[in-house]
């Protein structure tokens, strides 16, 4: 086992503002839902952009945002586009209790996940954890849905999430505005309703970049 893992973050969590509150708490920009964060405050280690072999997708319905919550499915055919953070173990065991609205507080045995590539918590929509490789000597590690992303009907993520995707992808990724448009409005769930236009003018509606 490791002190230290990569919390590979590819939805919201890729915005480092909206990040901050799992780690230290509060409310994130245009969300509904006061986060309690983790037991332990410090800063992540290190963050690097990672491209992780599976597919983004939405689905579902969020509490926080409305729309659909982005799910990450490893097995699917594609790239998502993820930023890996290099925590506490403790920490990212308290990041995945609050992806399922509970209490902080309980270390995660994650023998299993770093051993076999996958554990499953539980049934709930963040309670599947998995290992997408290593970087640097510690383990990259994600959670997501149990369910296979063609089970379920997707549901297109509301403008404020989209708005902390877009932001965290710049940072992580520094792609452009019109990458950025293209990618999130051609995922499973996201393609329901919107286009590469439609999130390019949520994104900058001036129409500035």
């Amino acid at each position: 086992m490791t002190d230290l893992v990569w919390y590979a973050a590819y939805g919201s969590n890729l915005h480092r503002s909206r990040f901050a509150c799992y780690l230290s708490g509060g409310t994130p920009v245009g969300g509904a839902i006061d986060l309690p964060g983790c037991r332990d405050h410090t800063a992540p280690r290190r963050s690097v952009p990672l491209l992780l072999p599976g597919l983004l997708y939405f689905a579902t319905e969020s509490l926080t945002w409305t729309g659909g919550r982005a799910f990450y499915a490893p097995d699917a055919p594609g790239e998502t586009a993820a930023g890996a953070y290099l925590i506490g173990v403790g920490q990212f065991s308290d990041i995945v209790a609050q992806e399922m609205y509970r209490p902080p507080g309980i270390d995660l045995d994650l023998t299993e996940v770093i051993g076999s590539g996958r554990t499953a918590l539980g049934p709930g929509r963040y309670e599947t954890l998995v290992r997408t490789g290593t970087l640097d000597g510690y383990p990259v590690l994600t959670c997501t849905a149990p369910w296979r992303h063609t089970d379920i009907p997707g549901n297109p993520p509301a403008p404020a999430y989209l708005r902390h995707l877009a932001a965290g992808l710049a940072e992580s990724h520094g792609w452009a505005l019109r990458r950025i448009a293209e990618y999130l409005a051609t995922r499973p769930g996201a393609d329901l309703s919107w286009t590469p236009d439609s999130v390019a003018a949520v994104l900058d509606p001036d129409g500035d970049a």
